[in-house]
């Protein structure tokens, strides 16, 4: 069984919320990756590819952020 099939009976979590759950932890796992590589790209001073990935990190924050403020108004927390 892969996991694009799997709708809950294996996990007994069938619901939307655990999908938003990965996608925060996956924004976030992507931001900290990112940091490796941009340190990587700066020791080489490849300036480009700092910005590149200083803007992916951005953009993977604000996904995590995103998706923080969508399950806290799902799961009630405010």
């Amino acid at each position: 069984m892969t996991s694009g099939t799997e709708t809950g009976d294996v996990t007994g979590t069938r619901d939307k919320d655990y999908n938003l759950i990965w996608y925060v932890e996956a924004c976030l796992s992507n931001a900290l990756r990112l940091e490796q590589y941009i340190q990587d790209a700066e020791r080489d001073k490849d300036n480009e590819v700092v910005e590149l990935f200083r803007k992916a990190q951005s953009d993977s924050r604000k996904g995590a952020e995103l998706g923080k403020e969508l399950l806290r108004s799902r799961l009630g927390g405010g």
